[in-house]
């Protein structure tokens, strides 16, 4: 299941199988013009780089954002019609994939507003489920989420920290569980540590 997924760094996800999926694309070093979706959580610009996106899209690619993110997309010349503007609890269905969206959002915090809208993702791709949960605290209603690999975000601040995404870990049903969002802006290889100590799932390291 793991053959095709790399995290460039932070949560900066890219998902290769018969589709090529990025998930908030960030300090990518390449030009590869090759993918086929673009999922991005939310509009802050660790996870929503112009810079980024243009390594790697092409003329068809679509984008699946939150509304923040459509003007910038527009002006840099990508068609209306290759733009789908996402909330969560909704389902998507496109050519090879499909997906929900889940609520994202802190508790108690200021940075990530539940008002804001803002998402994760749980992609149906070639028959495993990826749950990508973006910038969120443990919150109630990603608590009985099933997939098959979960991307949680463990470096603390602005999302939950890595006792916390153990936790989130152990309640969701998942088969592996792969921490993000930490060893770049927040968090570091404790946290990495600690995540992995404290989870009951599989545990598997993709930032290096």
């Amino acid at each position: 299941m793991l053959e095709g997924i790399e995290i460039n760094c932070h949560s900066s996800i890219k998902i290769k199988k018969s589709k090529t999926i990025y998930i908030d694309p960030f300090r990518i070093n390449n030009e590869t013009h090759d993918a086929d979706y673009i999922l991005i959580t939310h509009s802050h610009y660790d996870h929503f780089s112009i810079e980024d996106i243009l390594r790697i899209n092409k003329e068809d690619t679509i984008y699946i954002t939150v509304e923040e993110t459509k003007e910038k997309l527009l002006n840099i010349g990508v068609g209306e019609e290759c733009i789908v503007i996402v909330k969560p609890n909704n389902e998507y269905t496109f050519e090879g994939i499909s997906f929900n969206t889940y609520p994202a959002y802190n508790i108690g915090k200021p940075f990530h507003p539940k008002r804001n809208d803002w998402v994760g993702y749980v992609i149906n791709l070639d028959n495993v489920k990826y749950y990508i949960a973006g910038d969120t605290d443990d919150i109630p209603e990603i608590e009985s989420i099933t997939c098959d690999i979960a991307f949680l975000p463990i470096g603390g601040t602005y999302t939950m920290n890595a006792k916390k995404a153990a936790e989130l870990a152990n309640k969701i049903d998942t088969k592996i569980a792969i921490p993000t969002h930490y060893g770049e802006i927040v968090g570091s290889k404790k946290d990495e540590e600690e995540f992995k100590g404290l989870t009951n799932k599989e545990a598997i390291i993709l930032i290096k």
